[in-house]
C-alpha cells in the first residue's frame, strides 16, 4: 500500500480531484467528506487495505486530510 492508492481512494470517496493537488486539504471543512463519508471510507479502508478501523477510534482532527489519512492508515499496517 502506498500514499498514492490512498489518495486514488479519497478522489473516488470525495468524488473531486483537488485531493491530489492539495493533499493537506481539510476534507471535512471543505465539505468533501461528511458522516456518510466517513463510514465509506473505514469501509474501503477494511476491503482495500484489510485494516480495521472501528467507528470509535476515528477522531476528525486526526482523520481530517489525506496525508493524515495515510499516516493513520500506516500506523495500523
Amino acid at each position: 500500500m502506498d500514499k498514492q492508492q490512498i489518495l486514488e481512494m479519497l478522489v473516488e470517496i470525495c468524488e473531486d480531484d483537488i485531493i491530489l493537488e492539495n493533499p493537506d486539504i481539510d476534507l471535512f471543512e471543505e465539505g468533501l467528506l461528511d458522516s456518510f463519508g466517513t463510514i465509506n471510507l473505514l469501509v474501503e479502508i477494511e476491503n482495500r487495505f484489510n485494516i480495521s478501523v472501528p467507528v470509535t477510534d476515528f477522531n476528525r482532527e486526526e482523520w481530517n486530510t489525506p496525508n493524515r489519512i495515510a499516516g493513520k492508515i500506516a500506523e495500523r499496517q
